[in-house]
């Protein structure tokens, strides 16, 4: 799980092109959508084409995408127990 938050640490970092930010500056634990990294919809959106492209992972509704985004590590774990493919 552990390689998986980093992976996903990184993926974020570089899909959304936040210029100001590490992986290591991200807390599993922080909530992610209006919390510190200052995410928003348009980044959810972004973040759910990658783990569609990345994991196979479908999020097809709001209040799903409020349950996985809450936090890295619950993005973590939705992909784990439901991702098909590693890249």
């Amino acid at each position: 799980m552990e390689k998986l938050i980093s992976e996903l640490k990184h993926k974020i970092v570089d899909t959304l092109g936040l210029m100001d930010v590490t992986p290591e500056d991200i807390n599993e634990q922080d909530q992610l959508i209006g919390g510190p990294l200052g995410l928003d919809s348009i980044d959810v959106l972004e973040m759910v084409m990658m783990l569609e492209n990345d994991y196979g992972v479908v999020i097809d509704n709001k209040e799903l995408g409020e349950t996985v985004f809450a936090t890295l590590d619950t993005l973590a774990r939705y992909v784990n127990e439901h991702g098909n493919s590693r890249s």
